[in-house]
């Protein structure tokens, strides 16, 4: 039986994820958080499907120890690739990247789309399906942009090599798109740099997104929580400079993190 003062469990292949609890937080001030991080296995995004599904469903199955009340996939590749597989196999609702960015866009009445993301979400589909099921007259273009993932943990986000590395990305969907989905955690980090090369064109964060979904289900099912918050951070591994990276993404201080390594395989 799920009580409202149960945390909510998030997971990421690695670090990427704490924007998402970020706007959680912001959302929700009252709930308690437990996150983990599969740093010794990231990147997600490079892997096969197979092996997205077997580490998407490790991950479930490690924030089940801690009595979730519900999950959240911050991770888009196995958003993308895997809800299927977590959610036949477990009773516990499992919230993706996948919805909240669907709902995002067709909520501001454009055609023109323009996703980008990860090689994995973005040789899924998952977004264009979705999207063409809600919008059946959309056009949509499609851009992988990995590099955007290391610029955001090296905190290069403004100046000029980053201002490089978006227009090399982003010169081919500008001025053909309205709306903008930032498909990857680490996107948000560069949406400044992002809004200035594309100008007035919209941009869809669905961490923000899915931080209201989370709201409206939790309210809707009583089970909102009252407080205090209690925040746990787990990772299986710890990556280098992590303490800086992770309070940039998390937009405060990063304490109670634990290290766990006897599950992973």
């Amino acid at each position: 039986m799920r009580k409202s003062t149960d945390p909510i469990g998030v997971f990421d292949s690695g670090i990427g994820g704490l924007t998402v609890v970020r706007e959680i937080m912001r959302e929700l001030p009252d709930e308690s958080i437990i996150y983990f991080g599969d740093t010794a296995r990231v990147p997600y995004g490079t892997k096969s499907k197979e092996t997205i599904e077997k580490f998407a469903v490790e991950d479930v199955e490690f924030l089940l120890k801690f009595n979730v009340k519900i999950i959240v996939s911050a991770c888009f590749t196995v958003s993308s690739n895997a809800m299927d597989v977590l959610r036949g196999k477990f009773n516990i609702p499992i919230f993706d990247m996948i919805e909240p960015g669907v709902r995002a866009v067709k909520r501001t009445g454009k055609r023109r789309i323009g996703i980008i993301g990860t090689y994995a979400t973005i040789e899924s589909r998952a977004y264009e399906k979705r999207i063409r099921e809600e919008v059946p007259d959309a056009e949509i273009f499609t851009r992988p942009a990995p590099l955007f993932v290391p610029l955001a943990e090296e905190g290069k986000t403004r100046g000029k090599i980053a201002e490089l590395v978006v227009e090399e990305y982003l010169k081919e969907l500008k001025g053909r798109v309205e709306v903008l989905v930032l498909g990857c955690t680490h996107y948000p980090l560069l949406k400044e740099t992002i809004k200035d090369f594309m100008e007035e064109v919209i941009l869809v964060e669905p961490g923000k997104e899915v931080a209201g979904m989370l709201k409206e289900y939790l309210g809707k099912e009583g089970l909102l929580s009252s407080g205090p918050p209690r925040y746990s951070f787990y990772l299986s591994d710890i990556p280098r400079k992590f303490g800086e990276i992770g309070e940039r993404f998390l937009g405060r201080k990063l304490e109670g993190i634990r290290v766990v390594r006897e599950w992973i395989t």
